[in-house]
């Protein structure tokens, strides 16, 4: 059995990211991760759900992504989708931001939980660029390899052939799919940029950028179906 045998990805990702996977940095990156472990070190999410976004959002049914940086680090909370958290854990503070944009920009009342696996299975990837962290300490697996695989990430899904809506929120957001090609430039995705949700930014643009209205706008225009934004309650 080799490598690619063992890891439990949606076939629409595993087969043109089996480069990565068959990488030097990805070997060090597995090693590392396994030394964290037998250190007796908390690394969120669990295992199994290191490529939870990739397994609910399949490359070909990509219509949004939204990017994040690190998972949360606090127990109970990550599970492998960028901003959301599990069920009965209570909204962060960048996730009730999004939310009050929601509901300013299409009327959307705010949900009482964090949960946003309705929004994966409906084509929006939620993406984090460290899949990653230890428990208590953010950004502790940065620079260890996971930014290098999900810039291959953000690359396939550049390449589709259908447009794409990228939504930029914050200036790591953007630096990372900065080589994304916008219908400005020529190319076929919206890229729509903002400040980052979080309380220390969200006023500075954030609110008031109708990111979810001008995104359904887009699919709607190019004969693609709308993102329900609502949340169902779990």
């Amino acid at each position: 059995m080799t490598e690619t045998d063992r890891i439990k990805l949606h076939e629409s990702w595993k087969t043109p990211l089996t480069p990565e996977f068959l990488s030097d940095y990805m070997a060090d990156l597995r090693t590392f991760l396994i030394q964290q472990k037998d250190a007796g070190k908390t690394v969120f999410p669990k295992g199994s759900e290191y490529f939870r976004a990739l397994d609910l959002t399949p490359l070909d049914e990509v219509r949004v992504v939204i990017l994040g940086q690190d998972p949360y680090h606090g127990p109970g909370q990550a599970h492998g989708l960028c901003f959301s958290v599990r069920p009965g854990v209570r909204p962060p503070p960048s996730l009730v931001n999004i939310y009050k944009e929601l509901e300013s920009d299409i009327g959307m009342p705010r949900p009482s939980h964090g949960f946003l696996e309705s929004w994966a299975k409906q084509g929006v990837l939620l993406l984090n660029s460290v899949l990653t962290v230890q428990q208590a300490e953010a950004a502790s697996h940065r620079g260890k390899g996971w930014e290098q695989f999900t810039d291959a990430i953000i690359r396939l899904i550049a390449a589709k052939d259908e447009p794409v809506v990228f939504l930029l929120w914050g200036s790591y957001a953007q630096k990372k799919a900065g080589f994304v090609q916008s219908v400005e430039q020529g190319g076929k995705h919206l890229v729509l940029k903002a400040p980052h949700p979080s309380p220390l930014s969200a006023h500075n643009g954030f609110f008031g950028c109708k990111h979810f209205s001008k995104t359904n706008a887009f699919l709607e225009a190019n004969e693609l179906p709308p993102i329900d934004w609502s949340l169902p309650p779990v």
